[in-house]
């Protein structure tokens, strides 16, 4: 099977929304501030957005209210064209937890983060339906390690059962995760060094351990 092109969809998407005059109401789900960055510089141009931050999967449960305030901060921060509003969760870490009860042995970038991506997704085309948006997507698709494919694919689903549109893209493209890094330095937003969930963290911190004892 071809290899779908996100980027050239999201720029033909982003052509009939220019050519029309109107200015859509996008609900775009946040992971991080770091990952959000460059999305929000890139969509503001095109789209009145509102910034959902819900990560049932971030541990421990400091991490996820730090990482809900960088992100607060760094909207505050930004310049828009066009306004941008926030909406925020409660730490429902139990949700994850039994999402992907059974995967937790799974390497990183496996079924239980395809299950993790669908339950964030789908929450967020949840509250797109009921608030009327336009469209809706997600920052994941920024970072090397998220896969584009499974992300557009979920979303596209999501789209059939909640009637809203899928935003396709895949933000790294076009530098857009180096952008992201320019943004962070440019801003002093605090970038994790872990996906955000527990697993993640202890691949991050075994990855750490053996550099450690290689460079020593």
């Amino acid at each position: 099977m071809e290899k779908k092109n996100y980027q050239l969809m999201l720029d033909r998407e982003l052509e009939k929304i220019v050519t029309s005059g109107a200015v859509p109401r996008l609900l775009l789900h946040s992971c991080c501030a770091p990952c959000s960055s460059y999305v929000i510089e890139y969509l503001t141009e095109f789209f009145e957005m509102t910034v959902f931050y819900f990560n049932p999967n971030i541990y421990p449960e400091e991490e996820f209210y730090k990482r809900i305030d960088e992100q607060c901060r760094f909207i505050d921060r930004i310049p828009v064209k066009h306004p941008i509003h926030f909406i925020g969760s409660d730490y429902r870490s139990e949700e994850f937890y039994a999402a992907v009860k059974g995967h937790e042995g799974d390497p990183e970038g496996g079924e239980r983060c395809k299950i993790c991506y669908r339950l964030r997704l789908e929450e967020t085309a949840r509250l797109a339906a009921r608030e009327g948006f336009d469209y809706f997507t997600t920052t994941l698709s920024i970072s090397p390690h998220k896969n584009a494919e499974w992300l557009n694919s979920i979303g596209a689903e999501l789209t059939s059962e909640y009637k809203v549109p899928w935003l396709f893209s895949d933000f790294k493209k076009r530098n857009g995760f180096k952008r992201s890094t320019e943004l962070c330095r440019e801003y002093c937003i605090y970038r994790q060094d872990y996906c955000g969930c527990v697993f993640s963290k202890a691949e991050s911190e075994r990855r750490r351990g053996n550099t450690q004892i290689n460079e020593g």
